[in-house]
């Protein structure tokens, strides 16, 4: 008897519509069961995202860190070098202009002896010609001992300097 009961119109929607709100929560399961997936899905992809980033950015501040090192090993093997050509040119200088010095001495000396032993050199003194008519004349080796001093300490500072500037350019930075 129930069950003609429910058989009349109204049952039969109730039915109907209760069939339907059962399907409708079956389907709702299955979709929430399916977006769960997808949630746990991006999620990790997410970390596996952000664990890429934090990898990335350890190894770019790992370079750089590298490369200031690098680059301060450089700056001092570079600045030893050039400490090291700058004190070589200084005392190739200083011995070069030493011998010059000394030789001038000599010289000099040697200047001073021959009037006093005019027969020590062989020849005889020969006079000088003046520079210009404004000049007295000037014996040949009067006075010209002090300049060529002064040119060849010269001539021996633009020698080192030349040098010094080729081997700092020979520098690897």
């Amino acid at each position: 008897m129930m069950l003609l009961r429910l058989l009349n119109p109204q049952g039969i929607a109730g039915l109907a519509a209760s069939i339907c709100l059962a399907l409708l929560l079956v389907i709702q399961k299955g979709d929430t069961r399916h977006w769960r997936k997808e949630s746990g899905r991006f999620e990790q992809l997410y970390h596996d995202q952000q664990s890429a980033l934090a990898g990335t950015v350890a190894n770019y501040r790992a370079a750089a860190d590298a490369a200031r090192a690098a680059d301060r090993a450089a700056a001092e093997r570079v600045g030893a070098e050039q400490r090291s050509i700058n004190e070589r040119t200084s005392n190739d200088l200083e011995a070069r202009l030493a011998a010059a010095r000394s030789l001038a001495q000599r010289l000099r000396l040697e200047a001073a002896r021959a009037p006093a032993d005019p027969g020590s050199r062989g020849n005889p003194p020969v006079p000088g010609l003046s520079a210009s008519p404004r000049q007295p004349p000037q014996a040949a080796d009067q006075d010209r001992l002090p300049d060529a001093l002064t040119a060849t300490e010269q001539a021996i500072q633009l020698d080192e300097l030349i040098k010094w500037v080729k081997a700092q350019a020979n520098v690897k930075q």
